[in-house]
Order: structure tokens, then C-alpha cells, then sequence
């Protein structure tokens, strides 16, 4: 009888536990938004890369003024100490 009266709460949660591991996860918006954000500021950085290798001075002048560009572009937020588009 002892191990009758035990047996339904164990099988409810095993039943629970495998229900919460069975179903995906799921993101709400704001995350997305950020993971979508954060994906577009990957992207630019690697085009910055790809457009200027080099890493020199000049180079790291002009990835990260394309970097910027790329951003702005994109309408994402820059970094607070981004200085000012350059005129060109």
C-alpha cells in the first residue's frame, strides 16, 4: 500500500519533468531584437575586416570608420565614444 501511495506524485513528476524538457525554448521580442542587433554589429565588424585586412594604423582607422558606417547604416546605436562621421 506504502509504495502505491507513492507511485502517483513520482510518475506526475517524472510525467512534468519530461513535458519542460520536451518543449523549446523560446525567446520573448526584446531578445530577439538584441540577438538580431547584435548579429547585424557581428556582420559589420567582419565586412570591416574584409574590406580593410590590414592592421595598421591607416588600416584600423579606415576598418573602424567603416565598421561606424556599416552601423549607422543600419540605424544601430554606435558605441558612446564613436566620434563623428569624417567628411569625405
Amino acid at each position: 500500500m506504502t509504495a502505491a501511495r507513492y507511485a502517483l506524485p513520482v510518475i506526475f513528476v517524472s510525467w512534468l519533468s519530461a513535458l519542460a524538457t520536451a518543449l523549446p525554448a523560446r525567446a520573448d521580442v526584446l531578445q530577439q531584437q538584441s540577438f538580431s542587433r547584435w548579429k547585424i554589429m557581428t556582420n559589420c565588424a567582419a565586412a570591416a575586416t574584409r574590406q580593410f585586412p590590414d592592421h595598421t594604423p591607416e588600416g584600423n582607422a579606415k576598418r573602424e570608420t567603416a565598421r561606424l558606417d556599416c552601423l549607422r547604416n543600419h540605424k544601430i546605436p554606435l558605441p558612446a565614444a564613436a566620434p563623428p562621421p569624417q567628411p569625405r
